[in-house]
């Protein structure tokens, strides 16, 4: 049989316990809050993140297009020069050629 004066200490303790686990569940409960309230911070601005960047990707996209339309509206205009040139470039060359073989 167990004497009186342990039944009075186990008595004791088991409060003391008691409060040391709800401390240590209070403290958990309160970490575990903290921990899901910033990870929700952390979503919502890895969102927000998320949305500017596809803004980004295509405010660039329509950039390039435009870059892109610029220069087929250059190369459509240069274009005749450049076949102008040719010709003549090639003709000047014919016409050199047909000085050599004129020549004595």
């Amino acid at each position: 049989m167990s004497s009186p004066a342990s039944e009075e200490a186990t008595e004791k303790s088991l409060p003391v316990e008691t409060i040391d686990a709800e401390r240590i569940r209070s403290s958990i409960a309160r970490l575990t809050s903290n921990s899901t309230d910033e990870l929700g911070k952390l979503m919502a601005e890895l969102e927000r993140l998320q949305e500017f960047l596809k803004s980004e990707t295509g405010r660039v996209q329509r950039e390039i297009e435009s870059v892109l339309d610029g220069i087929g509206i250059i190369i459509e205009a240069i274009a005749p020069w450049k076949t102008a040139a040719l010709s003549s470039a090639q003709n000047s060359r014919a016409n050199e050629r047909d000085k050599f073989k004129r020549w004595p």
